[in-house]
């Protein structure tokens, strides 16, 4: 990055009375997170986004939630890296001086949270709760493994035994309703208390991070289009070129974990 990119940058960021940053699934890959998506996104010899489906669940829901109990699995094993804790400590600041601040993720993992963001819009759901089916009931649930019967499976191996697990078998809510995970699977809406969110917080922003996200899933795609319309500032954080990259004022090429805590280190000028 030029030092010259990278002092205009800082400069717009110290004035920026309010700050929206939109977070992909590079930022968790570099935690450790596996994306599912692109080139090897196989879990056994599913094709990983084709389980996180409605259709998927309708067929073999045992199966789908062996597939979240290996996620759930894999990420109690990750730490947040150095991007989420210099997004944290940038709201930190950022909130201690008046300012607003609001984190929209396509990320399901937590792990912003875990490094201390509090302003957080999730808005594909989160691996850690689960939604009654009969219900509606949304719950936070750490259990790994879900329920005993998905004790020691998950496994990736291509060569993996599948079992077919009972109904009985799966989660259940207090009112004896079967459990889902509540992420937002492909083909289904997002929430729209969570678009809402997310619009408020593009709204008149000054400045708008885009960091680790490929940005062609919508409607998060659209929302750097919007906030350009809306007159705010762009800057993408991310190891190669994305949709929108055209559109942005301020490129940085490289892993989110090595740019943003330097990159971020800088104090509000108002407040």
């Amino acid at each position: 990055m030029s030092a010259m990119n990278r002092e205009r940058f800082q400069s717009s960021l110290s004035r920026s009375r309010k700050i929206a940053v939109l977070t992909g699934a590079g930022v968790s890959a570099e935690s450790g997170i596996p994306t599912f998506r692109g080139a090897g996104g196989l879990w056994r010899r599913h094709d990983a986004t084709r389980l996180a489906t409605p259709e998927a669940w309708q067929r073999d829901p045992g199966l789908v939630w062996e597939f979240y109990h290996h996620r759930r699995e894999r990420a109690l094993g990750c730490r947040p890296n150095p991007a989420h804790h210099a997004l944290a400590r940038l709201e930190a600041r950022w909130r201690d001086a008046g300012g607003a601040f609001t984190l929209i993720t396509q990320n399901i993992d937590g792990l912003h949270e875990q490094a201390g963001s509090r302003s957080v819009v999730r808005l594909h759901g989160s691996l850690w709760q689960v939604r009654c089916l009969s219900c509606g009931a949304v719950t936070e649930n750490r259990d790994v493994p879900i329920t005993p019967a998905f004790a020691g499976s998950g496994s990736p191996d291509p060569d993996a035994h599948a079992r077919r697990f009972t109904a009985a078998e799966l989660p259940h809510c207090g009112c004896g309703g079967v459990q889902r995970p509540h992420v937002v699977w492909f083909g289904e809406a997002l929430q729209a208390s969570d678009l809402a969110a997310a619009a408020d917080a593009i709204d008149g922003c000054d400045l708008l991070l885009v960091v680790g996200t490929s940005a062609v899933v919508y409607p998060a795609a659209g929302f750097v289009p919007m906030a350009r319309r809306h007159g705010a500032l762009i800057a993408e954080i991310n190891v190669e070129p994305s949709a929108v990259t055209s559109l942005c004022d301020f490129v940085f090429t490289g892993g989110a974990g090595e740019i943003l805590p330097s990159l971020l280190d800088v104090a509000p000028a108002h407040g």
